[in-house]
């Protein structure tokens, strides 16, 4: 039975960033990733990808160009280069503004990416032509279906079943050093105006909500060492908070040490 002093104490506890059951899914998740795709790969070669010229600095003419150039530099950043997989533009999605006043609601969207294998075991992923013109999405979205790649050859399924593969896999994003670029593209408003009509759009990036991202992003910064302070410039302002209090709830706990200790399983040479 709780004592009335300890009641007290609780009610003054500020709430954890996120439920016990999201927490143990994250840290289920990494010992999972670290696993399978841990070892000297992840400790000493992953990088923490920044939104900066120093990561991204070609310049290009054209929207194809962009997106292939930075879908390479999303590859070799994550250690896939030599992955083999086809780059493919979806279609434009339909113009939703068909008078000044007039818009189309709930109309059906292209998704921001896909990743699929053919008949012949080919990796083909896709790509949302409007995500040139905003890049965090556009690598973030890249990074996203690469870790669908990377994670689909997984002994085993993720925590929970391959049902939570999407959750899985934005996770995978962050693991893969790509946890600023997700976090952000994570709430996306726009607000947007022509000569004859104005309005906004919200959109979400992935299947995580801000504060899980910034969860994971947490969980990465401690388990590479990486400082807060060389870290939040980039962030928007939401993630930065949301970071800072995560950090702060994984200071209090012990899972780091725990996901430290995690012992690497590689797969053979020729699986």
């Amino acid at each position: 039975m709780l004592t009335k002093e300890y009641t007290m104490w609780n009610l003054f506890r500020p709430k954890p960033l996120l439920s016990e059951d999201d927490q143990f899914f994250q840290f289920e998740c990494y010992k999972w990733l670290l696993t399978h795709f841990g070892g000297d790969d992840f400790y000493q070669s992953t990088q923490l990808i920044l939104p900066t010229k120093v990561f991204f600095p070609t310049e290009v003419n054209s929207q194809e160009t962009a997106a292939k150039v930075t879908f390479e530099q999303v590859k070799k950043y994550a250690g896939m280069e030599r992955w083999p997989c086809s780059l493919v533009a979806q279609d434009e999605d339909p113009n939703l503004l068909i008078a000044p006043t007039v818009v189309v609601q709930d109309a059906e969207q292209n998704p921001l990416g896909t990743f699929s294998a053919d008949e012949n075991n080919e990796i083909i992923i896709t790509y949302n032509p409007k995500i040139v013109s905003d890049p965090i999405q556009m690598v973030a979205t890249f990074a996203h279906e690469l870790s669908h790649y990377l994670t689909g050859t997984a002994p085993e399924p993720p925590p929970g079943g391959w049902d939570n593969w999407e959750f899985a896999t934005d996770i995978g994003t962050t693991f893969l050093g790509f946890g600023i670029f997700v976090a952000n593209a994570a709430f996306n408003f726009q607000q947007h105006s022509t000569a004859e009509s104005q309005g906004w759009q919200i959109s979400g990036g992935g299947y995580l909500s801000e504060a899980e991202y910034s969860y994971a992003l947490a969980i990465f910064l401690k388990l590479k060492n990486i400082p807060y302070d060389q870290v939040h410039w980039h962030c928007d302002l939401n993630i930065r908070n949301y970071l800072k209090k995560a950090l702060v709830e994984l200071e209090e706990n012990s899972i780091i040490k725990e996901l430290r200790q995690v012992n690497y399983a590689p797969r053979p040479k020729n699986a």
